[in-house]
């Protein structure tokens, strides 16, 4: 990042449409073609893999997948794989519901899967190269035995290969059709990211640090985690109690064992990396804390408040990895001296959340005048509140003594900011505050720059219900778009 740039975080879920949740299609190259418009210059979203139990993109059945319900179904009628009959019956409006997307959008997809040509030069060639092989086998697996992999006969437990070889050729046609998803997706994706680059923006990524114990990640190498002979996680992930919760939060993720990844050479999470670059043009590293040192909890504790502080791999993990220009460290909770060194010595950014800048401290990191170039700077994250819900949450007290500080922060940038008084113009304030820092990135939520409340946001921390499902109910007005450019040109971005 060479020079001070805007860019706008909003998942593909979160963009509207007929069929109950954004995808790759229309939708998605129009809030493109807005972004360029405003002088946006980077597009954030969340992790794009298949998401599995609880709905979350940070836990996934595979850390390599494409989620297949962002597969555009308007894109897949054009092949003549659907028909309008079955296009108008996969509609629905309003907030993400994964149960009936659950429920109905794989029985429209095997659908499309039933009129591919499968026999293709092209797809056969994609399932030759392997590269969805363990998700594919995983998923098929799933389909025919259900349940947990650590419940399947043990010879596909275990992946004895006779047993995956037996899967593959007695289920083929369940095997090609996991591979089918996942051609779709790539084909649709690398489109719409081809079109943002010939619009001048660039993707920026999103790589959680774990990954799902129940995934095709820890089935195909569960070497390559503390697990016991039954492959049970022994440690679990989490973080210890912080800002955002009181007992921690314990996200359950079986831990890695490093010492096995080191001895191979990290070339496990060198493949995940790399594809990660191929993926997107910059990529977010989640937790990137846990790299340095990581917390790890008993497999079967309540919550998080009795974890172990362990060392993590450093800077070895990136041995394998060419170009370290294109990351950024998601480097928020609890940090310390050696998580610092570490950021610093590979170079990448970190973040900056301009919700947490207002305790009073005035050495606090995330206050304007103490954000340094070489960060990226926010309102909040798909973790916050969104800053209207936040303002709304305010006591009268606190909400006067939270105005004070903002208008003192504003009159230190020496920059003229209204801040007025309703939360959506608290909201547009703290906008022109990140975007009048000296950060490189300045990175709005699409939520912020719209002025709504939590009705809107994306993820609560320690709750398994009710999240990832906010959407846009439209494609934000020329107007709103305008706004933004005038912000944008106003901050010299």
């Amino acid at each position: 990042m060479e020079r001070k740039e805007t860019g706008v975080l909003c998942h593909i879920s979160s963009l509207p449409g007929k069929y109950g949740i954004g995808s790759l299609g229309k939708e998605a190259y129009k809030f493109a073609k807005l972004l360029a418009k405003s002088g946006v210059r980077y597009w954030q979203v969340l992790p794009l893999v298949q998401t599995g139990y609880g709905d979350s993109p940070y836990s996934s059945v595979a850390c390599t997948s494409g989620n297949p319900y962002f597969i555009d179904l308007d894109m897949l009628a054009g092949e003549g794989l659907l028909t309008k009959q079955e296009l108008l019956a996969a509609q629905h409006t309003g907030v993400v519901d994964y149960g009936a997307l659950y429920n109905e959008r794989y029985v429209t997809l095997r659908k499309a899967f039933s009129r591919f040509f499968f026999d293709s030069e092209e797809f056969r060639a994609f399932v030759k190269s392997g590269v969805c092989e363990d998700y594919a086998l995983f998923m098929t697996a799933k389909k025919v035995y259900g349940e947990n992999f650590l419940v399947w006969d043990e010879s596909l437990k275990y992946r004895d290969p006779e047993a995956l070889e037996k899967l593959r050729t007695d289920f083929h046609e369940e095997y090609l059709f996991w591979n089918f998803l996942q051609y779709e997706f790539r084909r649709q994706w690398q489109a719409l990211k081809s079109y943002c680059n010939g619009l001048g923006i660039k993707i920026i990524g999103d790589i959680p640090l774990y990954v799902a114990g129940d995934s095709a990640d820890v089935w195909a190498h569960p070497e390559l985690f503390k697990l016991d002979k039954e492959l049970r996680p022994t440690k679990v992930a989490g973080v210890p109690p912080d800002y955002f919760s009181e007992t921690g939060q314990l996200w359950g993720n079986p831990i890695y064992d490093w010492a096995v990844h080191e001895k191979e050479k990290f070339a496990w999470w060198t493949m995940r990396l790399n594809h990660a670059l191929e993926t997107y043009d910059i990529v977010r590293i989640d937790h990137f804390r846990g790299i340095d040192r990581y917390y790890e909890i008993p497999a079967f504790a309540e919550n998080a408040t009795k974890g172990e502080w362990k060392a993590g791999p450093g800077k070895k993990l990136f041995a394998g990895i060419g170009d370290r220009s294109r990351f950024i460290a998601e480097d928020l909770g609890i940090m310390d001296e050696g998580v610092v060194a570490l950021r610093e010595e590979l170079g990448f950014p970190g973040m900056k959340v301009m919700l947490f800048a207002f305790d009073g401290n005035p050495k606090n990191d995330f206050l304007p005048a103490n954000i340094p170039e070489n960060s990226v700077c926010y309102t909040g994250t798909h973790d916050n509140d969104t800053v209207a819900g936040y303002v709304k949450s305010l006591s009268a007290e606190d909400l006067l003594l939270f105005r004070s500080r903002v208008a003192q922060a504003l009159q230190e940038q020496k920059k003229f900011i209204r801040l007025g008084k309703r939360p959506e113009e608290i909201s547009e304030a703290l906008c022109k505050l990140v975007l009048s820092t000296k950060a490189n990135l300045a990175v709005l939520p699409v939520q912020d720059i719209l002025g709504l409340d939590n009705s809107a946001r994306m993820n609560r921390p320690s709750t398994e219900h009710g999240n990832w499902c906010f959407r846009l109910e439209r494609m934000p007005k020329g107007g709103i778009m305008h706004r933004l450019k005038r912000w944008i040109r106003a901050y010299r971005r």
